[in-house]
């Protein structure tokens, strides 16, 4: 399977996907070194460049990526789940 997603570290709870991803698509996320990381089923289409789960994230979880928190999820996020600003809240204005 060729990858679909980039993720920055392992540890990162998201990936950015590099193609538009459709609901039902597995998408194999790597890091950066090509380390393969996880493989997730797509709940939702993802477009190109947005951030797809690749674990499951509880209610207030801070969302890690880049190795560090971006964000607290605002309800329970499914891996394969499109991760953006309807179900995360940016640390970054708050």
């Amino acid at each position: 399977m060729k990858h679909g997603a980039l993720m920055h570290t392992p540890d990162d709870d998201v990936a950015v996907v590099v193609q538009d991803v459709a609901r039902g698509t597995s998408v194999q996320a790597v890091t950066l070194e090509g380390d393969k990381i996880a493989t997730v089923d797509a709940v939702d289409d993802v477009p190109l460049g947005h951030k797809i789960a690749v674990r499951d994230l509880d209610a207030e979880k801070d969302v890690i990526k880049y190795g560090r928190s971006i964000g607290r999820a605002t309800q329970p996020i499914k891996a394969g789940a499109h991760v953006h600003t309807h179900n995360i809240k940016s640390k970054r204005w708050a």
